[in-house]
């Protein structure tokens, strides 16, 4: 019987790597197996740079500043989130893996659980939440390597 390909995606707002081999030896350096997928950061003072504007009272000439209608740095995580699924979703399809263990910042967790379509959630056997995505990628090996062990994950 084949052994299942388990991957596991490490991914936080901005930065996620797929990992498709813990196999290799982690002294070797960064895995060309692994796919990086990444958004260009920006400050939030550059998120925010457009002010949402200034609106007049419904009567007399008093003018007072709008709210944000949403959170935009939530916003770019959706938006990276959905960039991560159709990239998984494609490979799913194409049958690259069998198991998929989800490791992420708890934010991005929760986007991701909420976007995951069934398929993709039925390959999910494992989530943590926690922000792997900036290990170098000796340690990002190690740490999930034990977390697979812990978890029963192989």
């Amino acid at each position: 019987m084949k052994k299942p390909k388990t991957w596991f995606l490490v991914a936080d707002g901005t930065l996620a790597r797929i990992v498709r081999d813990l196999e290799q030896d982690p002294e070797t350096g960064p895995h060309p197996e692994d796919i990086v997928l990444e958004m260009e950061h920006k400050p939030l003072r550059r998120i925010m740079a457009d002010r949402p504007g200034r609106s007049f009272a419904s009567y007399g000439a008093r003018r007072s500043a709008m709210e944000y209608r949403s959170d935009p740095i939530r916003e770019r995580q959706v938006r990276f989130a959905a960039m991560l699924i159709r990239r998984l979703e494609k490979l799913r399809i194409a049958h690259a893996f069998d198991r998929l263990v989800i490791v992420a910042e708890p934010q991005m967790l929760g986007i991701l659980r909420e976007a995951l379509p069934q398929a993709l959630k039925a390959l999910v056997v494992g989530e943590v939440d926690k922000d792997l995505s900036r290990l170098p990628p000796r340690e990002l090996y190690k740490a999930l390597a034990d977390l697979g062990a812990t978890a029963g994950i192989r």
